[in-house]
């Protein structure tokens, strides 16, 4: 049980906790089980109440950071349940996947120092710098070997047959 003047103490605070709580929450139902849950966590901790604390800022306090935890609570259900729902949302379709296989193939039939180029720059994050340092060649021919490895790759993976070098006939 509890004593008389607690009960009279928290019940004069009711209204201001509950206009508090419905500026916060914006609903009613939520107002009033903040409030709920406030005078809860105030009656089970009263012992650890300082005397000199205004009663009134205490209540506001444990108000405030019930709100604030309901809050983060409720985010991290929702991304929860949102990277779930995301991911049964984002299976690639049958042409995704064909299109994925389709470029991966390009890729293989890329000659390997296209395909090293394509490596570095796009998936390793190398500069252009950082290349030509590697192959001990000048940035401008990284440029322009890049540049024929990516038209190669999209010719590929458009279908286009690659060109075989033509054959000069030597006297």
């Amino acid at each position: 049980m509890t004593d008389p003047l607690i009960d009279d103490a928290l019940r004069g605070q009711l209204p201001r906790l509950r206009r508090f709580a419905l500026w916060l929450a914006r609903d009613p139902g939520a107002a009033d089980d903040l409030v709920q849950s406030t005078v809860e966590r105030a009656l089970s901790r009263w012992s650890s109440r300082r005397e000199h604390e205004s009663l009134r800022a205490w209540l506001f306090a444990i108000l405030y950071r019930i709100y604030l935890d309901g809050k983060r609570r409720a985010s991290l259900h929702a991304r929860f349940l949102g990277a779930q729902s995301r991911e049964e949302l984002t299976w690639p379709s049958a042409e995704r996947v064909a299109v994925a296989h389709a470029t991966l193939a390009a890729f293989a039939a890329l000659p390997v120092e296209q395909r090293s180029l394509l490596l570095w720059v796009t998936v390793e994050g190398m500069s252009y710098q950082e290349v030509a340092d590697i192959l001990r060649i000048p940035i401008g021919t990284v440029m322009s070997r890049l540049s024929r490895a990516r038209r190669a790759l999209r010719d590929l993976s458009e279908g286009a047959i690659p060109e075989s070098p033509a054959l000069r006939i030597m006297k």
